[in-house]
């Protein structure tokens, strides 16, 4: 629910001190990792990236041939200084982002002959600045005239219950809303103050031991799956297969804390310990298929 095939900073494409990189070859590395998943009976991957991180269209038409995995791609924006509007106001910003959003859900992107099939949106660290307020507004206006789902980014676990409020206020309906990134925090009060809004919440980032351990994700998730929110919570990586424009960097000792990383590890790894920790089979198939399906209905 909540993957990359590629992914790049704003304007990578036009900064003259990138050199370009072949996009079959990068397709041919997105095709490698996501046969992987789709060994274990993964056909359908939301690829959440909007126009500002580097989504490629055409690489995910290439993936999606050659792989025989649906790829569901997003219209959106991501955090606040990756974009300038036009506006300095808010009502024309909001109108803005919904014909962008409209445009790209109903007609489709560019000339590429695909429609987006879900919103995607994000705010700050423990704020969200009034231009990210606009354009979840603009999402949730999108959301509730196309039918289509919205899906957030948060940072460092934080606004989730902030995001919901303004998504509902302005028209989403909560089963169409997935909070994402909410495996970066380990409050129990935190994600029930999520779940009493009837949303989906997004345990989307397994195997990034950078940001937070899986140790205490799957803690979390247990804890809730116990006291009964599994037809709730969706799973997912936020994996990236390759960058466009510049890499990021890691230094050495960083490495190991991503070693799992990939859109397989919560087949190979996650699962088999939520289970034998006594997650059953029933709750993991509401998570991973029929969650999906009713968003998406």
């Amino acid at each position: 629910m909540h993957e990359h095939m590629v992914m790049g900073p704003s304007g990578w494409d036009s900064d003259v001190h990138i050199y370009g990189k072949d996009i079959i070859k990068l397709a041919d590395t997105v095709v490698t990792a996501l046969l992987e998943a789709g060994s274990y009976g993964v056909k359908t991957v939301v690829d959440a990236s909007p126009y500002d991180l580097g989504r490629s269209i055409e690489l995910d038409k290439i993936v999606a041939d050659k792989t025989g995995i649906n790829i569901v791609v997003a219209t959106g924006m991501y955090m606040q200084p990756h974009d300038i509007p036009s506006s300095k106001n808010e009502k024309d910003i909001i109108d803005q982002y919904y014909q962008r959003f409209m445009r790209e859900l109903t007609i489709g992107i560019g000339d590429t002959g695909v429609k987006a099939g879900i919103i995607k949106v994000s705010t700050s660290r423990k704020r969200i600045y009034p231009l990210e307020e606009a354009v979840l507004k603009a999402a949730a206006h999108a959301s509730h005239d196309s039918g289509a789902p919205i899906i957030t980014h948060t940072e460092d676990g934080t606004m989730g219950p902030q995001q919901a409020n303004v998504l509902i206020q302005n028209g989403a309906v909560p089963g169409k809303v997935v909070i994402g990134h909410a495996c970066g925090n380990a409050n129990l009060e935190y994600h029930v103050e999520i779940l009493e809004k009837d949303v989906y919440l997004g345990f989307d980032r397994w195997g990034v031991g950078i940001i937070y351990p899986d140790v205490m994700r799957k803690a979390t998730i247990i804890g809730l799956l116990g006291i009964g929110f599994a037809d709730h919570i969706v799973l997912s990586h936020d994996h990236i297969s390759e960058w466009v424009g510049q890499r990021p960097q890691l230094p050495p000792f960083i490495k190991p804390l991503m070693s799992n990383w990939s859109y397989a590890h919560i087949f190979k790894n996650i699962i088999p310990q939520l289970k034998e920790a006594g997650i059953t089979d029933d709750q993991v198939n509401t998570m991973l298929v029929e969650n999906p399906r009713r968003i998406f209905q």
